[in-house]
């Protein structure tokens, strides 16, 4: 039976969940929630080309959710971890070994509130907060945000990859896909926070082959386009729910 993956590749986790089963030749159907035209909110979204209640696979209407027959899982980690068992997929992805899989276990724990968390600090403040409250950036705030995700990376540096090709010796991992996701997110909304920083270009340019690059270009293609985004996409209520979130 074909997995079905609900995604929306501007998410972060979604494009790691994408990838993974696309490098992998998972069979899944891709179903399009698209996040900007508040369809996570609807109780039969406008649009899709489904039409089971996305409330009734996933709760808590988020994307990633992914639904294998009955069975319904939410949480981007818990679904990658879900397809490489169930897929048996290479064992560099998720080791066997005991040290390897924790590894991995150690920086997925991690990036939630760093790496994760302060990449998508820059792109609120450089692409949401104009897209949505119609007021250019502050470069102030901008600058701050990018400076917090600088000493996350300088951590990442030091702790996670060190001198190895990848997060976990050699070949990619699981880690290694969660970290290039949310280190392209604010390449997406032009902030080169590769720069000045050759270990992680080329921890980038590994994991980019590892991955294929074509690959890695489809998934990153609708947020390379960000700056393309207008108010005009999304739903007034949408609209207005956003600004009030923003506004603090």
């Amino acid at each position: 039976m074909v997995v079905e993956l609900f995604l929306d590749l501007l998410s972060q986790p979604c494009r790691a969940v994408f990838i993974f089963a696309k490098k992998n030749n998972i069979p899944f159907e891709f179903k399009h929630v698209e996040l900007l035209k508040g369809e996570w909110k609807a109780p039969v979204p406008v649009g899709m080309n489904w039409v089971e209640e996305f409330g009734k696979v996933n709760v808590l209407k988020k994307v990633p959710a992914l639904k294998d027959g009955a069975f319904t899982l939410a949480e981007s980690i818990a679904i990658l971890l879900y397809l490489s068992r169930k897929f048996n997929t290479p064992d560099h992805w998720y080791p066997s070994d005991l040290q390897k899989r924790a590894r991995v276990d150690e920086y997925l724990s991690w990036q939630h509130t760093t790496i994760r968390e302060k990449g998508c600090k820059v792109f609120i403040t450089k692409v949401l907060v104009p897209l949505i409250l119609g007021e250019p950036f502050s470069p102030e705030k901008l600058e701050t945000a990018v400076e917090e995700l600088n000493s996350a990376l300088k951590q990442f540096e030091e702790k996670f990859l060190q001198n190895k090709p990848f997060i976990v010796g050699n070949e990619i991992s699981l880690a290694d896909l969660m970290a290039i996701v949310e280190l392209m997110e604010p390449v997406g909304c032009g902030c080169d926070i590769f720069e000045n920083k050759p270990k992680l270009m080329e921890w980038r340019s590994r994991v980019e082959e590892a991955v294929g690059k074509e690959l890695f270009q489809q998934a990153h293609e609708i947020l390379l386009n960000v700056k393309n985004l207008s108010t005009t996409q999304l739903p007034p209520e949408l609209s207005e729910s956003l600004k009030q979130l923003l506004k603090p």
